[in-house]
């Protein structure tokens, strides 16, 4: 069998301290302590209990001597009673206001005690009266046990939420709280195929720049010697697709030395102070293994100006991350081998603090490739793709105007799946015209056109392909079709 070929890049947790060390189970989660913690615990039953007596009193009785209840018996105003023993309860038939006085209570529902001693006919005076009579034992109230899971249930279901919402933690973050303000870079150690400045075409001019920084990765001395000073960091801009990050990899892969990479927007936590963490974390293992490049890629998520920008007390999460960086970038002696690579689509929203001299010194912009670019681009990307004889890449790179990388890498899948479809066994130039006007045109919609829509549209499409052949210079028409593609029902499609 065919050894496994090895991946271009390996992906290895970042370190803890200044050599490699062996991957590691993340700690098992503990139980959080301090006594914090507990007496907000203990708060909460407290409160549970409190709540719960409240609510487990159930109706309200008023105690009345048997004086009193043997009154209400002969006056026809008791209702019902139960009986243990010699305690009795019941209820009037209208409320009894008892003791008399601001300090007596009124309410329909009573209890008394029949004195132990003689017989005075109570029985015969209840049945008198049409009164019920109950033989079964008193309400006691809820057991023991629905009273215990009713008063302290909802604490124990909160401490068991707490706990679980802990072991979550501690597996997302790396062992519970103590993994929050760990950096999520994931870090890239270049093996035997690594992204070098061979796998980048089409931006000579964003490589020329970074060129030096590569070189001083590689003979620091040189440049120290003279009392230079290479960047702190270098701002890579342009618009998407045009190859930021691929240019910040191969500069790691050329240089060969270790790569941070993350976005901008995996520092921000709900929990305020998280983001500063994990900067510190990030910048901290930088150093442990310079000379090394730390890469936040979409910058603007949390580069934002600050200027007009209201934040309650004046420091959100936001900001405070922010802020960290500076102070990192700010505290690189030049000595380090720490270098910041970050990448942009919008450098005019950055704050102007962190594009001053000194923090990101050099801002490089990558451009769309022109046509010699394309083609460069073409070259990469089909070089492990079999072409047929008639692919001409000059042609496409012509036909391809204001593309950029990401562009023509989804262009040339499209053509490799469209011949795999058709069971070629290598992607022809029909292969790529076709793929190129399902990137651009939209693929063919089958429907049917009555024949008058179909005349319509011939027209209105034999118009555009008319102007487009006599406007001076106008782009040559390239093809005429009637055939629905997305929205439209034809297209003319022009191309330099």
């Amino acid at each position: 069998m065919a050894e496994d070929r090895p991946s271009p890049w390996r992906v290895e947790g970042a370190p803890e301290g200044g050599d490699a060390q062996p991957p590691q189970r993340p700690p098992r989660f503990r139980p959080p302590g301090g006594s914090a913690f507990w007496l907000v615990l203990l708060v909460l039953f407290g409160v549970n209990y409190l709540v719960a007596s409240q609510v487990n009193k159930g109706t309200t009785r008023i105690s009345v001597p048997y004086t009193v209840f043997r009154a209400q018996v002969e006056n026809g105003n008791v209702k019902e009673i139960s009986t243990r023993g010699d305690t009795i309860q019941g209820v009037f038939r209208a409320k009894v206001h008892y003791p008399t006085g601001k300090n007596g209570k009124s309410s329909t529902h009573f209890q008394t005690v029949r004195p132990s001693f003689g017989n005075d006919g109570l029985l015969n005076l209840l049945l008198a009266k049409k009164v019920v009579v109950n033989a079964h034992p008193v309400d006691q109230g809820p057991s023991f046990i629905s009273t215990l899971l009713f008063s302290f249930g909802p604490t124990i279901l909160l401490v068991l939420l707490f706990v679980f919402l802990m072991r979550r933690a501690a597996g997302g973050l790396g062992g519970g709280l103590g993994g929050i303000g760990r950096s999520r870079a994931r870090r890239y150690e270049p093996t035997a195929q690594r992204v070098t400045f061979d796998d980048v075409a089409g931006i000579d001019e964003a490589e020329e720049e970074l060129v030096e920084i590569v070189d001083f990765l590689r003979d620091p001395g040189k440049y120290r010697r003279l009392g230079g000073m290479i960047p702190r960091g270098v701002l890579l801009s342009g618009p998407p697709g045009t190859g930021k990050t691929l240019l910040a990899r191969a500069v790691a892969g050329e240089a060969n030395v270790p790569f941070f990479s993350l976005s901008a927007s995996e520092f921000i936590e709900m929990i305020v102070g998280v983001g500063a963490s994990r900067v510190r974390d990030l910048f901290q293992q930088a150093k442990q293994t310079a000379p090394a490049i730390i890469f936040i890629d979409e910058l603007d998520a949390i580069g934002r100006s600050r200027a007009g920008a209201v934040s309650i007390g004046g420091h959100d999460e936001r900001e405070q991350t922010l802020n960290q960086i500076l102070t990192e970038m700010d505290g690189f002696d030049g000595t380090e081998g720490v270098i910041v690579l970050a990448a942009t689509n919008r450098p005019e929203i950055l704050d102007p603090a962190l594009l001053r001299p000194g923090r990101f010194d050099r801002r490089v912009t990558v451009n769309p490739p022109d046509q010699e670019g394309r083609r460069k681009i073409l070259e990469v990307h089909t070089r492990h793709v079999p072409l047929g004889p008639d692919v001409d890449l000059d042609a496409l790179a012509s036909s391809t105007a204001g593309m950029v990388g990401a562009d023509l890498k989804n262009l040339v899948n499209e053509a490799a799946l469209l011949a795999a479809r058709r069971g070629h066994d290598r992607v022809a130039q029909s292969d790529f015209t076709d793929a190129l006007e399902k990137v651009l045109l939209g693929a063919a919609r089958r429907i049917t056109l009555s024949p008058e829509e179909r005349e319509r549209t011939a027209y209105h499409e034999s118009g555009h392909a008319l102007l487009g052949m006599l406007v001076p210079g106008a782009d040559p028409v390239r093809k005429v079709s009637i055939v629905p593609r997305g929205q439209a029902l034809g297209v003319t499609f022009q191309a330099p």
